[in-house]
Parts: structure tokens; C-alpha cells; sequence
């Protein structure tokens, strides 16, 4: 049963929320700005309307399935493994031959489930960056360096610290491009995406 849980997280991820919606208004979001499906470019493609719910649908593609696991009493491990598989199917979607998102609103939506009291302390992190420097990508990549640091602060169980770290290379791996841009002064900054 876990497995099929596992699975059936995997295929929840790999909802692209961001493409269906824009498809919708008759726009691709992987036709414009950044090429990515997530609530940044939908919002550059469809609209704020559109980007913000494309934010909140992509948030419960994680929360579900881990708060799920969590109330149904599964171990750890089980957790962990069940919320990777729904940041997985996002990073790398069925539907979309695995090309999908950089994972950041799924991972808030696992992390959510994991230790909501750390989620306040991301959110100040995160909007203290933007309003520094203006780069969603930076507060992004900031918040989730923190959140395994947050994980230990607030005891959270070994297994779920180390997931937090499997989920911070993925999404530093998928922002490598963000991260050369930032580096080198070129990344778009908030202002410019509004």
C-alpha cells in the first residue's frame, strides 16, 4: 500500500497546475520568460490571477500527499519517501516527459507538512531577500538552505532533516541557470516581473 501511495504522490506531482491553467487563457508558460511551469513564469505568460493560484495548487501537490502520510500514522521514512516522490513528479513530470518545475512551491507544500512552525521564519527570510535584492530565485535558494537548519532547530526526525537536504540539491540543481545569472547580475528581478 505504501508503494501505491508512493506512486500515486509521484502522479499528483506531476500535475503541471501552471501549464493547464495558462493553456486555459491560451498561453504556454514554457514559451516565455524563464520556459519554466511554475507560479513565477505563469505569472509573466497568464497573469497574477493565474500565477497565484498556480502557486497554491503547486503548494498542495506536496502537502497533501505528505499530510496524508503524516496522519495516517506511516513512519519517517514513509513520509519522506512519499513527499519526495510528489517533489519528484514536479521536477520531473510523466505528462510532460519528466521536462517539469524547479520545485520550490511543492517543497514549501512538503515542508508545510513536515514542520509547519518553521514555514513563518521561511516566509520573513524569504521576503527580507526579495525586498534586498529583488531576485525570486535568491529567496528561494535562501529559504531552502534554512529549512534543513530549521528541521534540527525544531527536532524534527533525522529522516526528515535528510530529505530536506535531497530536496535542496534538486532545486539548487534546477536553478543552476538562476544561480549563474544572479552571480553575474543578469537574473530578473522582482520589479521587472510585475
Amino acid at each position: 500500500m505504501v508503494l501505491v501511495y508512493i506512486i500515486a504522490a509521484y502522479l499528483l506531482g506531476s500535475i503541471p497546475v501552471g501549464l493547464v491553467l495558462a493553456r486555459l487563457k491560451g498561453q504556454d508558460p514554457r514559451k516565455v520568460g524563464s520556459g519554466n511551469i511554475g507560479a513565477t513564469n505563469v505569472m509573466r505568460a497568464a497573469g497574477k490571477t493565474l500565477g497565484i493560484i498556480t502557486l497554491l495548487g503547486d503548494i498542495l501537490k506536496g502537502l497533501i500527499p505528505t499530510g496524508l502520510a503524516i496522519l495516517y500514522g506511516l513512519s519517517p521514512v514513509f513520509v519522506v519517501a512519499i513527499g519526495l516522490a510528489a517533489f519528484l513528479g514536479h521536477l520531473f513530470p510523466v505528462y510532460l516527459r519528466f521536462k517539469g518545475g524547479k520545485g520550490v512551491a511543492t517543497a514549501l507544500g512538503v515542508f508545510l507538512a513536515l514542520k509547519p512552525v518553521a514555514i513563518p521564519i521561511l516566509l520573513v527570510v524569504f521576503i527580507a531577500v526579495l525586498l534586498a535584492w529583488r531576485y525570486v530565485s535568491l529567496g528561494s535558494l535562501v529559504g531552502t538552505a534554512l529549512m534543513p537548519v530549521l528541521l534540527l532547530l525544531f527536532r524534527a526526525p533525522l529522516e526528515y532533516v535528510v530529505g530536506s537536504l535531497i530536496v535542496g540539491v534538486l532545486i539548487y540543481w534546477k536553478h543552476r541557470e538562476n544561480i549563474r545569472r544572479i552571480v553575474s547580475g543578469t537574473e530578473s528581478r522582482f520589479s521587472s516581473q510585475r
